[in-house]
């Protein structure tokens, strides 16, 4: 059973020729490549880039959005037994120069102008980038830089050397085994330089093919891959799982086009971080504030009914004749033209990883007839390490360990994985690889968590995040700082949360604002704004925060414990967190204590009792020019409440 990627293209190649391997929208037309000219394409990229010079084991850089030419570009790599290595496409030059100049990298793909030009800057530091290679010619006419041509180039001469060398890719396929390098990634780099993660063809499609099997998928499923191809999570649901089941991958035509591409290829399998479900869900709630009072109340007394029967019919218990009836007229007035506005009509099953998920967004998807569950992994495990069963999802679990996964919790609370799908090491760092890998196969995956007493796993927190209240009434309390902040996250009016408590007698959080949202909220009561920043320091804004944060330290005071994590503090920030300005990975998870340095002067404002404090910060643009931006920040207090006492 055990292959390589190469191989599964042309076994698919070879069963199936003429039928869609994957589409890309151009010009708002959906154009289709079949599996057997998918294969003539990898097979003509492999043999130009054997010309040019690339050999088994050495590495190529890929940068841009999900595209044929770049998917093919990675299996032709592979099939010379070299090893790509995705990059994010919204980085900057400087991000780009560690990996490269790390893994050695001599060949490049990119995808546009825009990211050859990344590429030539990052070259200044990079002298063994000696080929850059581009699919998109637009704007790249003039430039005339060494080692600079376009793919279409590359596949003339393959093609020319295929015609004298019919042979030469099949034999070179033929001698790649299963445990060889496939892919290596680069970890986000929270702290210090990233870290080349490897990862063998093995370790990649046994997990692909295990979540295959654990959600019955086959070769007729529809995906569309529209985040980014460096994330592993999109390599696996795009990539792995599509050439271990054979199904179809859909290319969006651009990041704008993506909402109505969804409705468009209507896929069967789908994947979004809970900040996308959140993002759909706020955009659906805008437009039912704009709506007519009659669709309002429609929509309110078929959401109550959806609430509370949904759930319960999703996960395949029986509903009374009642239920059952207003719920199908639900589904024909609402849920239906809900599901279908959101693309999501021919769903079979959803999933959503990489931070946790309301439990009120959460219960709003399956309530109307999504299948979404949670998934547990990471990038060192290959993604799937637990995932949620039809009929046992929960918002508070992320699912039970699949086949070929073993996980026990060491003494301090961490979450310990085996499993065939973890990395064979980080590249060049051999310290790094002994800290997270024990002589016995076991992965510190650095979470903490518990299994439950149904086998389903549950994160508290990073370890090293979790910390205690340190003083005053709650001296000694846990503090989980993830678990405050995606408790607030799941308003609609708050995207992004930095808490504050480890070590310190109360906790106090700085909030980002959904500007899209609370926008909408102000020009409803006619509340005027200059932009992001003046709508975040208005006094109405402010109020509608507190309340929250207000409702979030209620819920955490029922639990025993976490009641003292209670938010005692607040600002709202007065720009966005960004990951161009260092504040957010590339994943988009919060680097907690770069922020901390940044903006000490507003932590200590938080805790020093003031009420306002002054802020300027340096912020840069898209397109590489910085600037500042500065104002007086409010800072509010919060009522917190008693922690309530569970009844004898």
């Amino acid at each position: 059973m055990q292959t390589t990627f190469p191989q599964l293209l042309f076994q698919h190649a070879a069963q199936r020729p003429g039928e869609p391997a994957m589409r890309e929208k151009e010009y708002g037309i959906w154009q289709a490549l079949s599996w057997a000219d998918l294969a003539t394409m990898v097979t003509h990229l492999a043999c130009g880039l054997h010309q040019a010079g690339l050999r088994r084991g050495q590495h190529m850089v890929v940068v841009g959005a999900n595209r044929p030419r770049l998917y093919a570009t990675m299996l032709a790599a592979q099939s010379l037994g070299a090893v790509p290595i995705p990059l994010y496409q919204d980085a900057a030059a400087p991000e780009c120069v560690f990996p490269i100049n790390n893994a050695d990298v001599a060949f490049a793909f990119a995808e546009d102008q825009e990211q050859v030009d990344k590429l030539l800057e990052a070259r200044a530091q990079c002298p063994g980038l000696a080929h850059i290679y581009f699919d998109d010619p637009r704007g790249l006419r003039n430039y005339d830089e060494p080692g600079l041509a376009s793919l279409d180039e590359l596949l003339a001469a393959g093609q020319a050397f295929a015609k004298l060398h019919p042979d030469f890719v099949k034999g070179e396929v033929a001698l790649s085994q299963p445990h060889d390098v496939a892919a290596m990634f680069f970890t986000s780099g929270t702290t210090g330089n990233p870290k080349g993660v490897v990862h063998t063809h093995n370790s990649l499609l046994d997990r692909a093919r295990a979540g295959a099997e654990f959600d019955h998928l086959t070769h007729r499923e529809e995906v569309l891959a529209y985040l980014p191809p460096a994330w592993i999570g999109q390599n696996i649901f795009s990539y792995a799982q599509w050439l271990a089941c054979g199904y179809v991958v859909n290319c969006p035509e651009s990041a704008a086009t993506v909402t109505i591409d969804l409705k468009e290829v209507g896929p069967t399998y789908y994947f979004a971080p809970p900040r996308v479900f959140e993002g759909l869900l706020t955009s659906v709630m805008i437009r039912m504030e704009d709506a007519g009072a009659l669709k309002r109340r429609m929509f309110q007394a078929f959401m109550a009914v959806a609430q509370r029967v949904g759930p319960t019919r999703m996960d395949g218990k029986s509903l009374g004749l009642t239920d059952r009836l207003l719920y199908a007229l639900g589904d024909l007035l609402v849920y239906g033209p809900l599901r279908n506005n959101l693309g999501m009509s021919r769903v079979r099953v959803a999933y959503t990883a990489g931070e946790a998920i309301g439990p009120d967004l959460f219960t709003f998807y399956r309530s109307i007839g999504i299948n979404l569950k949670q998934l547990y992994g990471s990038t060192e495990t290959a993604v799937f390490v637990c995932l949620q069963p039809d009929h046992q999802a929960r918002a508070d679990t992320v699912g039970v360990p699949i086949a070929g996964v073993e996980i026990k919790v060491a003494d301090n609370g961490e979450i310990l994985v085996k499993s065939p799908g973890l990395l064979k090491e980080y590249f060049k760092n051999p310290q790094a690889t002994a800290e997270v890998l024990t002589a016995d196969g076991w992965y510190h995956t650095s979470d903490a968590g518990f299994l439950d007493a149904h086998g389903h796993l549950k994160i508290i927190d990073r370890v090293k995040d979790v910390g205690r209240i340190s003083g005053g009434a709650n001296d000694g309390a846990m503090f989980a700082p993830k678990y405050v902040e995606n408790k607030l996250k799941f308003f609609p009016h708050i995207k992004e949360v930095v808490a504050y408590g480890d070590g310190r007698e109360k906790v106090c959080v700085m909030i980002n604002i959904d500007f899209d949202a609370v926008g909408n909220w102000a020009e409803r009561r006619n509340l005027p704004y200059a932009g992001y920043t003046d709508l975040a320091q208005k006094p109405e804004v402010y109020q509608l925060i507190k309340e929250c944060v207000e409702k979030v330290n209620a819920d955490l005071s029922a639990d025993a414990l976490l009641a003292g994590s209670q938010v005692s503090r607040f600002l709202v920030l007065h720009k966005e967190l960004d990951a161009d300005d260092g504040e957010l990975t590339r994943t988009n998870k919060v680097r907690r204590g770069f922020i901390a340095d940044k903006y000490l002067a507003l932590v200590d404002a938080l805790y020093g009792g003031a009420t306002s404090q002054f802020i300027e910060t340096q912020v840069k643009f898209e397109d590489g020019r910085t600037g500042s931006v500065s104002a007086t920040l409010r800072i509010d207090d919060a009522k917190t409440f008693a922690p309530v006492k569970a009844a004898a």
